[in-house]
């Protein structure tokens, strides 16, 4: 079994676009004809170079090996150009394939990838979502709203889910960390306040920033937080200075979690190692894959801190995800996305019932996907698929950011 063939599929959600502007699918096939499918979650530059640098990483260390090898393929992209260190790049064109490998290897086995990894730990995965505008919410208004954040959160948990994640906290902003307003400490507040009060006890908060503040920064709004207890604060600080997050998590009774924009085992570990994080948020599609992030689960299990992984990417990446959180001990909860477009390039091949996801039985990744329905929607923009905002933090007049990827009206 040899690794033959590759095809990229870079594909855009429509309109609102949960999920960011593009997803881009890997598709690889074995000389026997056997298909995989993956996801790279990068977005440092646009789709048309990443498209390069994912052939470039399959020709040199995928192309003609057994996907078997899934261990000895990831040490040569790690160790690409004489490196030997983290690179957010070539490991997301590294993840997808690996991701890819993975179906294959479930497929040829006739067994789900969990049982490939470990075996079945969880027969059921729990699941959280973002808030999202209810169809009769304005979009724009929505994301400063903490009345409508509460009416979303109260249908939420009507569905079955047991935790929420809003993220009022203001801009994501290029500058770096800095001192949140007054304004934006009050609204997050309110967003607890009435959040907590739709939910009850019935749903955990989890407040999710992006790496917005400074270490005091992020200090004072995690400590405005706390008297509604919040399950995580997630990413207060930037991920480039992984030390201060145990900082953070000395001063503030609020488990922190992170990890969406790290990649690899190496950067995770010093989280583990000095505690500034116990609730570990990998995405698959960019962090190494399923086998790396495997290992990084076992890592955790040493320190109590719990897997949770992340989803900001289309319904293959989150297939990987749910693979893995089978397979683990220490999974807390799985992010999921729920649109129309989600559902069907996968064919409704895994969905969330009653705020969990079961465990595929069928082989590989167990999704079916809509390769048609993917071309059918090419990326045609220009923006990333994430980015961040240029101007710095509005203390005078309030800040109304709507995330990286701002939803379309449809």
């Amino acid at each position: 079994m040899k690794l033959q063939d590759l095809d990229i599929i870079v594909t855009a959600p429509p309109a609102p676009g949960w999920g960011g502007r593009y997803w881009i699918l890997v598709k690889l096939t074995t000389a026997d004809g056997i298909t995989g499918w993956g996801e790279c979650y990068a977005s440092s530059i646009g789709p048309t170079a990443m498209r390069a640098v994912i052939e470039d990483v399959f020709a040199r260390y995928f192309e003609g090996e057994n996907p078997e090898n899934i261990e000895r393929m990831f040490r040569r992209t790690y160790s690409s150009g004489f490196t030997q260190r983290p690179d957010l790049t070539v490991m997301g064109a590294f993840s997808g394939l690996e991701i890819a490998c993975w179906d294959i290897l479930g497929k040829a086995r006739n067994r789900p990838v969990w049982a490939l990894i470990g075996g079945l730990m969880n027969e059921r995965v729990r699941a959280y979502t973002y808030l999202y505008p209810l169809p009769h919410h304005p979009i724009g208004p929505f994301w400063t709203s903490p009345e409508m954040a509460a009416e979303s959160a109260a249908d939420c948990v009507a569905r079955g889910y047991t935790a929420v994640k809003f993220d009022p906290a203001g801009p994501y902003t290029m500058r770096g960390g800095h001192q949140p307003g007054m304004r934006d400490i009050a609204l997050s507040v309110r967003f607890c306040q009435l959040i907590r009060e739709a939910v009850g006890d019935r749903a955990d908060l989890l407040f999710g920033t992006h790496g917005q503040f400074t270490t005091s920064g992020a200090i004072r709004l995690g400590q405005a937080l706390e008297p509604y207890s919040p399950l995580w604060f997630e990413e207060p600080i930037p991920p480039d200075n992984l030390l201060e997050f145990a900082e953070v998590a000395r001063a503030v009774r609020i488990p922190i979690a992170t990890g969406e924009r790290l990649t690899t085992r190496a950067e995770f570990a010093p989280l583990l190692r000095t505690g500034g994080a116990r609730i570990l948020q990998p995405a698959l599609g960019r962090a190494g894959g399923i086998w790396e992030m495997r290992k990084l689960a076992a890592m955790a299990e040493s320190f109590n801190a719990e897997m949770a992984p992340h989803l900001y990417a289309g319904p293959v990446e989150w297939a990987a995800n749910i693979q893995l959180a089978a397979a683990i001990p220490n999974v807390l909860i799985a992010e999921t996305i729920e649109t129309p477009f989600h559902d069907a390039l996968i064919k409704g091949s895994i969905r969330v019932e009653n705020g969990h996801v079961t465990a595929p039985q069928t082989p590989g990744l167990g999704i079916e996907v809509d390769e048609a329905l993917a071309r059918a929607h090419p990326f045609t923009g220009e923006g990333l698929h994430l980015q961040m905002q240029d101007a710095p933090c509005n203390y005078a007049d309030g800040n109304a950011f709507q995330g990286g990827a701002p939803a379309v009206e449809s």
